[in-house]
């Protein structure tokens, strides 16, 4: 078997060499959990970038966790009759500290804005409320010895075109920030700008056919947007995550493990940690979680070196 694990090294050895170094690599960044609402929550750009990391850099041994919380703001406002008055908007701040002390992340990767408008024409002290929420997620996160990036929130599509415009004005706040040295993702501008040009052949054309959660394709477009700024060039003519994944050794397969793993990791987190909104599946005990979770590492272990 000697010979089958020296072609298997050389084998990843040229593979990694037709990339570069990205900025994870760079900053010796092991850790990443995702901060959101239910966009983040849903999973499926987190799950995305969980497998392609593995598959391009499983030398790496990367740990992403997903913490997105579905209707959560950072803003702390809600409407009056949000979920038809049953609870309000779970509000990040609540559960910020122990998502720190409990993860110990290196990195926090956090995509807020949606929500934090509460669906309503622009108002100063609704904007104001958002960027105090901002500045305070940054100011505890930086504290804890972690790194962030913030990233804008995605195009809304709804009927609601005051709504859409409240976003730019959120989007535009954060991206300003670069200023202030602050790493900023803009998912926004090109998100809507590739809306258009898709709309000039097919006018129905959306992200997000309810307004509001992109479906798989606007998932991928996220993906992208933050593996682009991460330094993952090769990944800009990517067009669908099957076909992305494919040009990987049991890139599909490995996904798909991937999947289940973020599903077990998530609730099981998320149950741990604690919060406010009603409605979510409760997790495994994290001993439990961790050890299934084990065994699905194995099985991505065995994938990668067929």
């Amino acid at each position: 078997m000697a010979w089958y694990k020296v072609l298997t090294f050389f084998f990843l050895v040229g593979h990694l060499s037709l990339f570069g170094q990205s900025k994870l690599q760079d900053k010796q960044i092991k850790k990443i959990v995702f901060l959101g609402n239910s966009i983040t929550y849903s999973g499926t750009y987190v799950t995305f970038i969980d497998a392609y990391l593995t598959l391009r850099d499983p030398q790496e041994k990367y740990e992403i966790i997903n913490l997105g919380l579905p209707s959560e703001t950072v803003s702390g406002l809600s409407e009056s009759d949000h979920a038809s008055g049953k609870f309000p908007r779970p509000v990040l701040e609540d559960r910020l500290g122990r998502v720190l002390s409990q993860t110990q992340p290196d990195l926090v990767i956090a995509c807020y804005g949606m929500n934090d408008g509460i669906y309503k024409p622009f108002d100063l002290e609704r904007f104001q409320a958002f960027k105090k929420g901002i500045l305070d997620m940054r100011e505890k996160v930086i504290l804890s010895g972690a790194e962030i990036i913030h990233i804008t929130p995605p195009v809304y599509d709804g009927d609601n075109v005051a709504y859409g415009e409240v976003l730019e004005r959120y989007s535009q706040w954060l991206v300003d920030m670069r200023k202030a040295q602050w790493e900023v993702v803009d998912l926004h501008v090109p998100m809507k700008r590739e809306s258009m040009e898709q709309r000039l052949s097919h006018p129905d054309f959306s992200f997000s056919p309810d307004g509001v959660h992109p479906d798989q394709s606007g998932h991928l477009f996220m993906a992208k947007q933050l593996l682009l700024y991460l330094g993952y060039s090769e990944i800009a003519q990517s067009k669908d995550i099957k076909n992305t994944l494919m040009q990987f050794r049991n890139g599909m397969e490995v996904y798909e493990l991937i999947q289940k793993r973020q599903q077990i990791s998530k609730n099981a987190w998320l149950t741990a940690i604690g919060h406010k909104r009603p409605g979510i599946k409760a997790g495994l005990e994290r001993s439990e979680a961790e050890q299934q979770q084990n065994e699905i590492n194995i099985k991505i272990e065995t994938l990668l070196t067929e």
